[in-house]
């Protein structure tokens, strides 16, 4: 029996987020020649549909349906990608992770603010739904929350520090890199400035990096960016720094608390990058064994 083939998976539901991340995937998803899965989760517990009939609720699905149908249409005749409309019923997050697995999704492409998370008022934080994707899903999540986007990526942005499962990501920036001819830029923040060892290592961490990227035909730059001792403001550094280049177009995160050299992200500082970056965030749950493909 033959594999079943890759897929886009972009939930919706229709709010202005959520249609900017399916616009965002129409690049992606022609490089890949992947078909798109276009989901809407109706909520098992939704308020509101509790409150009505029988019918009333069955006319809501209808019109839900016909509505989906009709983005799946127009998205593709627009795009000429292949659009799959799917309406599920269930809790939203593990609906999504559920419709991944069998529709075998490479990727999650979606918007940061869904319609049950639009009354947050800590802007700092992921709403629930977003957060239980990113850290369960076992393939990337990319999550959009800006409103304007470069049509297609010309450079990448990769956090690194110490530790092997941060390195994981390199497997993933070079993967994106060659599939939009897009540059690399590496970055570490230091401030811990007592420790030489510190220093030498994440030069030499760098430095390797770099030349593993450029073995592989891709154009790489790498910068150490130093802040204050007691400081540690990872996220604004992060995201000053990849607005100040004006070129990159995706930044990568691990979805995962990394060593205390550096602490990155799945604390404040990813809910921050992720929440707060009007650039695309991928975030990828590390591997336990390897780095895909790639290996140093």
């Amino acid at each position: 029996m033959s594999a079943k083939p890759y897929s886009l998976l972009i939930p919706i539901d229709f709010n202005e987020q959520s249609m900017i991340a399916l616009e965002q995937s129409y690049n992606m998803a022609k490089l890949l020649d992947y078909e798109i899965v276009l989901l809407y989760v109706l909520e098992d517990n939704d308020m509101f549909s509790g409150l009505l009939s029988r019918d009333q609720n069955q006319e809501m699905i209808v019109k839900i349906n016909q509505k989906l149908e009709e983005t799946a249409a127009e998205v593709s005749h627009k795009s000429g990608i292949r659009v799959m409309p799917l309406l599920s019923k269930g809790k939203v997050s593990a609906t999504i992770l559920k419709v991944a697995e069998d529709y075998n999704a490479r990727f999650i492409l979606m918007g940061t603010n869904d319609s049950s998370e639009r009354l947050r008022l800590d802007k700092n934080l992921i709403g629930a739904n977003t957060s239980r994707v990113i850290r369960q899903a076992k393939v990337p999540v990319i999550s959009i929350n800006g409103k304007h986007h470069y049509d297609g990526c010309r450079s990448i942005l990769l956090p690194l520090d110490l530790t092997k499962e941060t390195r994981q990501k390199v497997t993933y920036a070079i993967e994106m890199a060659k599939l939009f001819n897009a540059t690399i830029k590496v970055v570490s923040v230091l401030w811990d400035k007592g420790s030489p060892e510190v220093v030498q290592h994440l030069h030499s961490q760098l430095a390797q990096v770099k030349h593993f990227i450029e073995e592989v035909q891709i154009a790489c730059d790498t910068k150490l960016i130093e802040v204050e001792s007691g400081q540690p403001a990872l996220a604004p550094t992060i995201l000053e720094y990849a607005h100040s280049q004006g070129d990159i177009d995706l930044i990568i995160i691990m979805t995962q608390q990394e060593n205390r050299l550096t602490e990155f992200f799945i604390g404040s500082a990813a809910q921050q990058i992720i929440r707060q970056s009007e650039i695309p965030v991928m975030s990828i749950l590390p591997k336990e064994l390897g780095f895909g493909s790639y290996a140093f």
